[in-house]
């Protein structure tokens, strides 16, 4: 996760790079999942899982991540055009957003305009690499397939994810009340930031689950 942080960090290139290799990695934190659930220790090796299975693998995870990276610029450049780029850049880490931008009417434009779009290609990718990889299904059969399933247990994904805003919003008030009652100060940002990559990490693990007992559940 923090290697994909530093290579959206490149310019020009940095943010649909990362992009484009986001399904392989997030196969590759399912793949140490799946073994973690099996009950054996995964190797560093296996977050690479989608990149070394072979020639096939590879340019499935590539293409899907360039489709995903194609969805998610067209997100941001929607949003770009509703406010001029406040919320893209709050987004993407360029800019620490004030309660008064955030409340903003431009913004808050932008913020549902980005959800709007992203959601759906969510959906699209949510199981697309595992399906791929674990399925062997062409790239466009596994977004299809993605999308179906999600349909399918909409209802499901709507607690799942409510579950995950709950954790994220309970863990920010926790250490931002932290910081103010030890008086960090400027440091809570660098505090942030390692809290935001173990709950990334967190989140991308868990989405083997919900392939599991979506496609592989007796």
């Amino acid at each position: 996760m923090a290697a994909m942080t530093l290579v959206s960090k490149l310019p020009l290139i940095g943010v649909p790079l990362a992009m484009v290799l986001l399904p392989g990695t997030t196969l590759g934190l399912m793949a140490a999942t799946r073994e973690a659930a099996a009950g054996k220790f995964p190797m560093p090796l296996m977050l690479l899982t989608g990149f070394r299975a072979g020639p096939q693998a590879l340019r499935s995870m590539l293409i899907l991540g360039a489709l995903y990276a194609l969805g998610f610029l067209a997100a941001l450049g929607t949003c770009w055009m509703v406010d001029g780029g406040g919320f893209a850049r709050v987004y993407l880490g360029g800019e620490s957003p004030s309660a008064e931008a955030m409340m903003e009417p431009g913004f808050q434009g932008a913020m549902w305009a980005f959800i709007a779009i992203h959601l759906p290609v969510s959906l699209l990718f949510w199981h697309a690499p595992a399906l791929a990889y674990w399925h062997g299904l062409a790239p466009m059969k596994s977004v299809f397939f993605s999308l179906v399933a999600c349909l399918r247990n909409f209802r499901a994904l709507v607690v799942f994810g409510l579950s995950w805003v709950l954790l994220l919003i309970f863990l920010l008030l926790a250490v931002t009340l932290l910081a103010s009652a030890i008086d960090l100060g400027d440091s809570l940002g660098a505090l942030m930031f390692p809290l935001m990559l173990l709950v990334a990490a967190m989140f991308f693990c868990s989405l083997f689950f919900t392939y599991r007992d979506t496609f592989e559940a007796t």
